[in-house]
């Protein structure tokens, strides 16, 4: 089901308008679920961390043991020919994805070379920087390596992520701020999440739990830059509500304001707006 509108696909060698199907119904990926997929955004002219986002993708494919078949250098440059069909105005959501198409003798492992890649353009708007949301805690868990493939972009890990999302929104909160196993926080249901105290920035430590995003990487580099102490540290649930401001980082919105943490309430503080504002003038830099 299509997010966004005005969608391109690249399959076999060629851009095709339109959501195109893609996947045959006895492929690996369509029945057991081997795959994997990336996130990156055009605004303004501008895609960043695109290479990144790509290099990634061929790590996740890996960690799942499906061939990646395209180098990312390759890959970024099919992207920037798809976006030059759309109007330079226009916030593109960039999500090269790969499936397995065959397994091997037991059916459930993915057969070496035997790979599907895609890419999907879509027209979605950039949120509104003065959006905020209301978090909630969530019996549901992040995974760990010894059972789930964390260390990938996975398709199969978002049910989980879903159960999450639906839990909170049962509760009437629109996102759920998640523990690992160890009960530590690790990220929200959908994005990796800071928090402010005292003029000092604060992450979760990347544990092997949940994927250490390429956005959060920026905020973190650009934060530091500012002059912001950055710490990247094992946080509890009482230290959110403890904090001054919290907010949450990913490749679709870049920053999102949280505006309340089960009854603690937050302000769409200076620091909150400061990483926005760095974001922008970092990824703006790239048309220079």
């Amino acid at each position: 089901m299509a997010t966004g509108k005005n969608i391109r696909t690249w399959h076999n060698g060629q851009w095709q308008d339109d959501d195109v199907a893609i996947i045959h119904a006895a492929d690996h990926g369509a029945w057991l679920g081997t795959t994997v997929f990336d996130g990156a955004r055009y605004f303004e002219g501008v895609t960043p961390d695109l290479d990144a986002h790509c290099a990634r993708l061929n790590r996740s494919a890996a960690a799942l043991m499906i061939t990646p078949t395209v180098t990312a250098a390759a890959m970024a440059e099919i992207i920037r020919d798809g976006l030059r069909r759309y109007p330079p105005e226009a916030a593109i959501y960039i999500r090269p994805m790969y499936w397995a198409i065959d397994g091997d003798q037991s059916g459930i492992v993915p057969r070496e070379g035997a790979t599907g890649f895609a890419i999907c353009l879509e027209e979605i708007p950039m949120a509104d920087p003065e959006a905020s949301v209301r978090l909630t805690t969530t019996r549901f868990r992040r995974p760990v390596l010894e059972s789930s493939v964390c260390n990938a972009k996975a398709g199969c890990l978002y049910p989980n992520n879903a159960r999450m999302l639906m839990e909170a929104r049962d509760r009437g909160y629109d996102n759920a701020l998640v523990a690992d196993a160890l009960g530590n926080v690790a990220e929200t249901a959908s994005a990796n999440v800071f928090m402010v105290r005292g003029g000092e920035v604060f992450t979760p430590i990347a544990n092997g739990t949940f994927l250490s995003g390429i956005t959060r990487a920026r905020h973190i580099a650009n934060l530091s830059a500012a002059g912001y102490p950055v710490h990247e540290t094992v946080l509890t649930f009482q230290d959110f509500h403890g904090a001054d401001e919290v907010f949450m980082s990913g490749n679709m919105s870049k920053v999102t304001s949280v505006r309340e943490f089960d009854g603690t309430k937050y302000q769409h503080g200076p620091v909150t707006r400061h990483a926005r504002a760095l974001y922008w003038e970092w990824a703006l830099s790239e048309k220079a």
